[in-house]
């Protein structure tokens, strides 16, 4: 295993002829100096980063060299340098390093794609862990974009409102609604272990401690140093890919390991942030509560195309949830009984707080004969050791709760805190006696703050299910009830709406307990029951929103009401309910009809009323993902735009106040990208103070692995949708300014529509230069790729693995696709054309922002290597027409590169961010070489090649987990799937 045994004598001769040479030693020839060699200001010599990035591929090829040997390193070396200075591959590859290529061994092919994954993540955590460490203004050249950005933190937000003559009464009245939800969801494309990422988590801990014993002590130093090439050992001997498909409830652990690692803490972290910032800047100005910044789940209550997800795993996962919060919250409680050890010697407690207590020893005897004699003198630490077992019950009934939500429900046990509420008056107790006898205790306030945020649900769990679920399983039931002349899926929308309004009326029962319902009808049935009981047994903070996919007319959300009706979850007589219903409007049609959906469902005065005593909000959710796939990155931007604008219009008009759910995934090409740039980029009142997004898969990892990084990106969005609500963020001039957007939007539409749905061979075209189908094969999730069976077309695969697959191949078709041909178009009309684009991405934060990924993501993309997918793995018979769907897509992203040069007045991409271009430059040298090794395990995978494995058969299983691995390997280089 310490030798080059993984390369082979016939490996070793093909490089010896062409000329592969023994590397030099690292320090030498100098690796990162391509992608360093950038602007003084940013990275000088001492600069920790470039240190650290210095000190890892170090540490990588130590390992490599002893796990591997030197041919393999040099090996590395040599594929390394296929790239151009900017990172790009070579438009005509040398022909010796594809050769290697194509006559490496299977084994050594693995090893290749592991190496280069390995070193992907070890660069990952450093950019990740000191990218903080550089101030943020100065990743950013442009003044338009640098004043943005300099508002990110609350210490320079603050001041800047106060010079923008924002009033302290204004500010009051947004902190006091000010309302932020993250969602964390289950990511179909999470490709990275759960055991990587607690590998990442300690590896950056140990980073930590390194930068501060350099300082001063250099010995620990040195022991840290060998620690972290440990930890890369292990690291290399560790599997990388998921050894079986993950379960529903896997992925609820997986998610949640974030609250329990990182969140927990950084919570009352950010508040205290804000509290002080706000203090300096307007004292008279109270910080918003507590909650205002938390946390939603779809992971455990997220049905949609995923048949996994059932009532009992709904159930599960809110006991998961609990158990979790109440294991936190009796940590936190032995902590402070530690730290209040105030005596009645030497100080006053309040009467109150002795009444308490007398109180508790009566209904808890055990616990004061256990601790009465040790605290007599110490009434805080008594006060918490009645605390801590009312926890232990609440968390004991938990752990006897069923794993079925169809079975009965134990008795509360008694002294078990019924609710968060309970828990937080005891201690809100405590922290009123200190305050009274002139004492504070910062622990205190951070875990009254958890509870005022995690209470006893930790996180807010939403349902999600497709429309089409409730009409089918609806047209079951009446079938059964024989009510309708004729099955109610073929009635018009008008005949379903009346019927429904008429039924939502009445109070006669519709489902009867046990009735020969087809499976999925019977499991819908049984998700609105289990929501009735989670809601009884858990509280309305666990689980009272509802949201549904595909929404496309009223009917869809009457539907569900009359579902939530027949479990008591809404009750339309006395305008009374506790079920949120979200309508979730995804494709371009479909948020062009949102608005008048909206106006229908707020004509209905029973409806109204309902919302009234919902604090008179409607929440909408807006899909960024099937609308990019349906129309392209510019018209589904600009379509989400508008219908933010209508959406508004509609319930400002009936006196509702709007809540926009933001459905964003990872990629740009599903709508991610900058939070703080795209909050601000939207439209008019919004946001309003208000603003619900989803985090998913790599986000998660990237923002939330450790507390700086969660705490910064709490910041981030907190910063951004205070100065979104109370600055104007959009021009006088905009209704001109929509017009051209229209047109620009609609020319992109067609143009990507054209190549996507209307060029013949575009789906074999898409099957054949991606690896979709290998992707399929990854056991990275619960949920299937496609919405329905096995079908090949584009329509039923999910926008998370039609983003991935062109990521991995180097496209990134779907983020830019379109935009080129828009834009010069319109600039070629006129001659003051291209000046007014410019004042565009000057003064309007929406287009900029356009521009901006589009950008991003050209300089994340390489047709030098795409091309090679394109003319390796088409089938012969289709080569021809391949490299004509290839010119096609070549052309446009080549226009679209000079109209995005053009607009911004750069040079080149991502000359306004060093930062992130140098991020680029340093993975590209090494993903470029695995494109290659994975186009060529593909084709040997596909039947496209014979095997070069010198004689050797290697079945199928092998052939894939090889192009599994620089699947995954390329997935840690553009950091991010889908």
């Amino acid at each position: 295993m310490t030798s080059s045994s993984h390369l082979t004598t016939a490996e070793r001769a093909v490089g010896s002829a062409n000329g592969l040479k023994e590397a030099p030693p690292l320090a030498e020839r100098d690796p990162l100096a391509r992608a360093l060699a950038v602007d003084e200001a940013l990275d000088g010599r001492n600069n920790l980063l470039n240190r650290r990035l210095q000190m890892v591929e170090e540490l990588w090829e130590a390992v490599i060299l002893q796990e591997c040997g030197q041919p393999l390193v040099d090996l590395l070396q040599r594929l390394r340098s296929m790239c151009s200075p900017e990172g790009q591959a070579l438009e005509y590859p040398i022909p010796e390093v594809l050769q290697i290529v194509e006559h490496l061994s299977l084994d050594a092919a693995i090893q290749t794609a592991r190496a280069f994954a390995l070193f992907f993540q070890l660069i990952n955590i450093v950019e990740q862990h000191y990218e903080r460490a550089e101030d943020s203004d100065m990743r950013m050249v442009d003044s338009q974009q640098r004043t943005v950005r300099e508002n990110e933190k609350f210490e320079r937000l603050f001041p800047y409102l106060r010079l923008q003559g924002v009033p302290p009464g204004l500010l009051r009245r947004l902190l006091e609604r000010l309302h932020i939800r993250l969602v964390f969801t289950a990511h179909p494309t999470e490709i990275v272990r759960h055991t990587i990422r607690e590998k990442q988590r300690a590896f950056s801990h140990l980073l930590s401690q390194l930068d501060w014993a350099e300082q001063s002590h250099p010995l620990q130093a040195q022991m840290l140093r060998e620690q972290l090439a440990e930890e890369v050992l292990l690291w290399w001997r560790t599997d990388e890919l998921h050894q079986s498909k993950p379960t529903v409830l896997n992925e609820v652990d997986y998610t949640l390991h974030y609250f329990e690692e990182v969140l927990f803490q950084a919570i009352p972290l950010l508040h205290e942030y804000l509290s002080r910032s706000l203090k300096k800047s307007f004292p008279s100005v109270e910080p918003p509560p507590a909650g205002f910044c938390n946390f939603g789940s779809w992971v455990g209550g997220d049905r949609d195309g995923n048949p996994s997800v059932t009532a009992n795993v709904t159930w599960q996962t809110a006991r998961y949830q609990r158990n979790l919060v109440l294991g936190k919250y009796i940590e936190s409680v032995k902590a402070l009984t530690k730290t209040l050890s105030v005596s009645l010697h030497w100080g006053d407690v309040d009467s109150q707080l002795l009444d308490v207590l007398e109180q508790d020893r009566r209904r808890m005897p055990e616990v004061y004969e256990s601790f009465s004699l040790q605290y007599r003198q110490e009434p805080y630490r008594l006060k918490l050791s009645y605390i801590q077992r009312r926890l232990e019950l609440t968390r004991e009934r938990n752990r006897n709760l069923a794993d079925s939500a169809c079975l009965p429900v134990p008795p509360p046990l008694d002294n078990a805190y019924a609710n968060a509420e309970e828990f937080l008056a005891d201690l809100q107790l405590i922290q009123s006696s200190l305050k009274n006898s002139g004492l504070s205790c910062r622990q205190l306030d951070h875990l009254i703050c958890q509870v005022q945020v995690f209470g006893f649900h930790l996180a807010h769990l939403d349902i999600r299910q497709d429309s089409s679920y409730h009409e089918a399983a609806l047209t079951e039931i009446f079938e059964y009830l024989r009510i309708l002349p004729r099955p109610y899926s073929e009635m018009t929308e008008e005949e379903k709406t009346a019927f429904l309004l008429r039924e939502l009326q009445t109070r006669r029962p519709l489902i009867p307990l046990e009735a020969p319902f087809s499976d999925k009808a019977a499991e819908l049935i049984a998700t609105f029951r289990t929501l009735r009981r989670l809601q009884q047994e858990f509280g309305m903070a666990m689980c009272q929103t509802y949201v549904i996919s595909m929404s496309r007319q009223l009917s869809d959300l009457l539907e569900v009401l009359l579902l939530a009706k027949e479990v008591g979850l809404y009750d339309p007589i006395s305008g009374r309910g506790s079920l949120a219903v979200v309508p979730l409007f995804e494709t371009v049609e479909d948020l062009k009809g949102a608005p008048e959906v909206l106006r229908q469902l707020l004509e209905i005065p029973f409806y109204r009323q309902y919302l009234a005593q919902q604090e008179n909000l409607q929440e909408v959710m807006l899909g960024y993902s099937d609308s990019n796939k349906d129309a392209g990155f510019l018209s589904s931007n600009w379509e989400i735009y508008k219908a933010q604008q209508r959406l508004q219009a509609v319930a400002e008009s009936y006196g509702v106040k709007l809540q926009i759910f933001h459905g964003r995934g990872g990629s740009v090409g599903r709508g991610g990208g900058p939070a703080y740039e795209a909050i601000l980029a939207q439209p008019g009142r919004s946001v309003g103070g208000r603003i619900k997004i989803t985090e998913q898969g790599e986000v998660l990892a990237s923002k939330y692995s450790l507390q700086d990084l969660a705490i910064f990106n709490l910041e981030t969005v907190t910063s951004a949708v205070i100065q979104a609500s109370l600055l104007r963020t959009y021009p006088n001039d905009l209704h001109e300014w929509s017009r051209l957007m229209e047109s620009l939007a609609e020319r992109s539409r067609q143009v990507y529509r054209n190549l996507v749905y209307e060029q013949e061979g575009f789906v074999e075209f898409f099957h054949e230069v991606t690896p979709i189908e290998e992707i399929s094969q990854l056991q990275i999730s619960s949920r299937p790729a496609r919405r329905s069976g096995n079908s090949k077309d584009i329509g039923s695969l999910r926008a998370i693995p039609w983003v991935f697959s062109w990521t991995q191949s180097r496209f990134l078709l779907p983020a830019w696709y379109g935009v080129g041909t828009a834009l010069e178009e319109y600039a070629a009309k006129g001659e003051h054309n291209l000046n007014h684009l410019q004042h565009l991405y000057r003064e309007w934060p929406f287009f900029r922002m356009v521009i901006s990924k589009v950008e991003m993501t050209l300089a994340k993309a390489d047709l030098q290597i795409a091309r090679h997918y394109v003319r390796e793995m088409s089938s012969p018979e289709r080569l021809e027409r391949a490299m004509e769907l290839f010119e096609l897509i070549a052309q446009e992203m080549y226009r679209t590169r000079e109209m995005v040069l053009k607009i911004t007045g750069h040079k080149e991409l991502l000359e306004n961010d060093p930062y992130l271009k140098r991020s680029v430059q340093l993975r590209n040298r090494s993903i470029v070489p695995l494109g290659f090794i994975q186009v060529s395990l593909l084709k040997r995978l596909r039947g496209k090649q014979k095997s070069h494995f010198h004689n050797t058969q290697y079945n199928r299983a092998e052939l894939l987990r090889g192009a599994l691995l620089t699947i995954n390997g390329i997935a840690a280089g553009m950091r991010n799937t889908g």
